[in-house]
């Protein structure tokens, strides 16, 4: 039965106006931040589940249902509502929503279920002071969760339209990763993934085991970065694509998924307009975002009083290449399309003024470090 279907009946029962609204997340947060009662239930105040209602300037607003984006509210207008009217209405809609939970979970494939029950696993580890590392045994049925496999965490950029389904993102994955793929939904816009070791077989090669053992982290940037193309131009749009080392699912979930969100977080913030991040390449970002805020502001105003060229535009993109291309002076000049000479010119203008050789590894470091922490102040 739709909203529509039962709102004239209860109108005739209360004897008053009642509508359906929907409203954003933000304006439900405004609405129980402002109103002169609130009841939410056992939830917390960040939540939204049906039931839940508000009062202010005479109206009731009850949560009828919610998505990620919006809430659909029951407004009723009566400053003479009873107090037992408002709790039924509220018990009605939350077991109308666990029949509905129901009745969905019903019609899941075996294969969604238990991905679902990994994802809330998953989540209340995340959130408990204590977490569990290790998947309980009723989540690790067969032996395929203690098998090493890929990790990737997906987290899509579509707010405000509407996601794809767990079906839909499936068999994409199918189509780039072979059927052995476990596709767990976290919460939000996040998807983790488990990827298949075969994944990492070079097709001109006899065996993984062969390949120099360096090569493993260049392998899988080489996926990551072919999963996002192929995500990105089917499906999703806009979405950033972290990658791990190989582990067991059964033993390193968490500890995987607490990674790769500290990965993207550090990925977004100190590389804005990256896509694909992986850990083994942001060990100095990470070290900077533990320094207090405090301090990393101090120490970026007194490297920026040595000499404003650190952040012009010109130096700023030559700089990023120098360091990208491992301070190869050659390379930097090709990939700038400039002469060496004038590679050397500005990196020598750059040691005049600031007293820092981007040529010599101690200066290297802290022009990198300066840099970093522009990039992140200035967004700031």
């Amino acid at each position: 039965m739709s909203t529509t279907d039962w709102l004239k009946p209860l109108q005739h029962i209360l004897n008053c106006p009642v509508h359906a609204v929907s409203k954003s997340i933000a304006e439900w947060s405004d609405l129980v931040s402002n109103a002169s009662v609130v009841w939410l239930g056992d939830e917390a105040l960040s939540s939204s589940n049906e039931g839940q209602r508000v009062e202010s300037n005479g109206k009731t607003w009850i949560v009828i249902s919610s998505t990620e984006y919006e809430i659909e509210l029951l407004e009723i207008e009566s400053q003479s509502l009873q107090a037992t009217e408002k709790e039924l209405i509220s018990w009605t809609l939350q077991l109308n929503s666990g029949a509905l939970a129901e009745k969905k979970t019903a019609s899941l494939s075996e294969t969604e279920r238990q991905a679902l029950k990994l994802g809330d696993w998953i989540q209340k580890q995340l959130e408990s002071n204590e977490p569990a590392f290790s998947l309980p045994d009723h989540l690790t049925v067969g032996s395929r969760l203690f098998n090493e496999m890929i990790p990737f965490l997906l987290v899509t950029e579509q707010s405000g339209t509407k996601q794809a389904t767990y079906t839909e993102l499936e068999k994409l994955l199918r189509s780039f990763m072979s059927d052995d793929v476990l596709l767990i939904p976290l919460k939000g816009q996040e998807w983790l993934i488990w990827g298949s070791m075969s994944l990492l077989k070079d097709e001109d090669s006899d065996a993984f085991d062969e390949q120099e053992e360096e090569t493993l982290e260049d392998s899988l940037a080489s996926i990551g970065l072919g999963l996002h193309e192929m995500l990105a131009s089917e499906w999703i749009g806009e979405c950033h694509l972290a990658v791990a080392h190989p582990t067991s699912p059964a033993k390193g979930m968490v500890e995987t998924t607490m990674l790769l969100r500290e990965t993207v977080n550090l990925g977004r913030k100190f590389h804005v307009g990256t896509s694909i991040h992986l850990p083994w390449m942001l060990q100095l970002e990470r070290l900077l975002n533990a320094i207090p805020e405090v301090q990393r502001s101090k120490y970026l105003e007194q490297s920026l009083k040595r000499a404003d060229l650190f952040v012009e535009s010109e130096m700023l993109s030559t700089l990023d290449t120098f360091f990208m291309l491992d301070c190869n002076v050659s390379e930097t000049a090709k990939k700038l399309y400039i002469h060496r000479n004038t590679l050397l010119y500005r990196l020598d203008k750059l040691k005049q003024e600031t007293g820092l050789d981007v040529r010599q590894f101690r200066d290297a470091v802290l022009v990198k470090i300066i840099l970093l922490l522009y990039k992140v102040t200035k967004r700031n």
